[in-house]
């Protein structure tokens, strides 16, 4: 199933369990996704946004909220961060398993390994293929910090 059917599919099941929080991220998710089909059509990709741009979309969104949240958080809203976090666990059900330090450092040696990457002038290839083999599954913030560390 793709990814898109499966935000419908959750979609319909929150409404039915009338839950609403989960509902309104669920939407929330469903216009990011249609912006972008609209912005495809305009450059002649009429098929709309394929899996991987879903991603994007999702990583976006959840990187979004996990600043909102820490704002709040210094502000002392913590109602409002509660909220945030709430929906980042929603927009977190439809992300592939996020890897963890130790899976994203090895990542990061066989990709330079591979590239016979020798410094950091070849970061931005290393980064380009991460993103190729790891898009949605890894935090290349962390990623850009193990590749520094090997090639610098």
């Amino acid at each position: 199933m793709s990814l898109r059917n499966e935000i419908t599919v959750a979609m319909k099941e929150a409404m039915k369990a009338k839950d609403s929080l989960r509902l309104s991220t669920i939407r929330l998710i469903r216009a990011a996704i249609k912006d972008r089909d609209i912005a495809a059509r305009t450059k002649d990709q009429c098929q709309g946004c394929g899996d991987e741009q879903i991603l994007k979309i999702l990583s976006k969104m959840l990187k979004q909220r996990e600043e909102s949240a820490s704002i709040y958080e210094k502000a002392g809203r913590l109602d409002l961060s509660e909220r945030e976090r709430a929906e980042i666990a929603v927009i977190g059900t439809f992300m592939p398993e996020q890897m963890s330090q130790s899976e994203i450092e090895q990542a990061a040696v066989d990709v330079v390994n591979e590239l016979q990457a020798a410094g950091l002038k070849d970061m931005g290839r290393c980064v380009g293929l991460l993103k190729e083999r790891h898009a949605g599954s890894m935090d290349f913030g962390k990623a850009g910090a193990a590749l520094k560390s090997l090639l610098g």
